[in-house]
C-alpha cells in the first residue's frame, strides 16, 4: 500500500510539473486584421503615420504576442479576396484569438473590389471570419471601426459609419463575443479633446513639417503617433473589460 501511494504521488508530482510547463511554453497570438486604421507602417524615412495595431504589441509581456496582418485599403471582402485571410487562418492554433476590425473601406460604394453593403455582404463577411476562427479552435474578437475626425462648422462631431458600427454590434451580441467598441470609444475622445486639439491625434502637418508631406498634409482618417497610441490604449480599456484572461499578460 506504502508503495503504491508513493508511486501515485510521484505521478503527480510529474503530471503537475508536465503541466506547468506547457502553461509557462505556451504563447498566446493575437491576430489582428482589418484596415489602415490598425495596420503597421514603415519605420524608414519620414512617415508619422501608424496604425493604432502597431504598437498594441507593447502592451503586453511574454506570453502574448501581436501578429498584425492589417493591410491598408482593405475590406472584409478584399482582405479575404487577395489572400491574405488564408495567411492568417493556417496559422491559428487551439487559444489563441483574431481581432477583426473592418468597416472603413467596406463603405465604399464606387470600389466594388472593396464594397460590402452593411446589412448584407459585411455582416455575412463578418460572421464568416468568426466560423473560420472557431473552426481552428480560436477565439474571435470584433472591433467597432475607429470615428473619423468628422466635425461639422458648428463643431459636432458627425458619425460617418453609419450601419457599419451597428452590425459589428449586433454580430457581437448574436454571436456572445467580445467587443471593442473603438468607433464609440475614440468619439468620446475626440468631443473631449475638440476640433483643435483632435488634430494631434490625426495626420495634421504644415509644409516642412515632414520631408514625407513637403505641401502639408490634412488627413482626418490616418493615425499620428499620438494617435496611435491614444487610440492603443482605448483598445486595452476594452481588452480589460471583455477578455480578463489576458489581464495577467499586460505590462505595469
Amino acid at each position: 500500500m506504502k508503495n503504491r501511494l508513493l508511486i501515485i504521488c510521484s505521478c503527480l508530482v510529474i503530471a503537475v510539473g508536465l503541466t506547468s510547463f506547457v502553461i509557462k511554453d505556451h504563447e498566446i497570438t493575437i491576430f489582428l486584421i482589418g484596415d489602415s486604421t490598425l495596420a503597421n507602417k514603415p519605420y524608414s524615412g519620414s512617415n508619422p503615420e501608424k496604425g493604432w495595431g502597431q504598437v498594441f504589441g507593447l502592451y503586453f509581456k511574454d506570453g502574448v504576442r501581436v501578429e498584425n496582418h492589417a493591410l491598408n485599403g482593405r475590406s472584409t471582402k478584399s482582405f479575404r479576396d487577395e489572400g491574405h485571410w488564408d495567411k492568417v487562418h493556417e496559422n491559428i492554433q487551439p487559444g489563441d484569438y483574431v481581432l477583426i476590425e473592418f468597416g472603413h473601406n467596406d463603405q465604399k460604394d464606387k470600389s466594388p473590389e472593396r464594397y460590402a453593403a452593411p446589412d448584407t455582404d459585411y455582416r455575412n463577411n463578418l460572421i464568416r471570419y468568426i466560423k473560420e476562427t472557431y473552426e481552428k479552435g480560436g477565439k474571435p474578437i470584433l472591433a467597432t471601426p475607429i470615428s473619423r475626425r468628422s466635425f461639422d462648422e458648428n463643431g459636432v462631431l458627425v458619425d460617418t459609419h453609419g450601419r457599419y458600427s451597428e452590425v459589428v454590434r449586433e454580430v457581437a451580441e448574436e454571436y456572445d463575443l467580445p467587443l471593442f467598441d473603438m468607433h464609440k470609444k475614440t468619439i468620446e475622445v475626440l468631443e473631449q479633446f475638440g476640433v483643435e486639439k483632435s488634430k494631434e491625434l490625426f495626420l495634421h502637418y504644415r509644409p516642412g513639417d515632414y520631408e514625407r508631406f513637403p505641401e502639408g498634409r490634412e488627413d482626418d482618417t490616418h493615425l499620428s503617433p499620438t494617435g496611435a497610441f491614444k487610440f492603443c490604449d482605448l483598445a486595452v480599456e476594452e481588452l480589460k473589460r471583455e477578455l480578463p484572461e489576458l489581464v495577467i499578460f499586460l505590462k505595469e
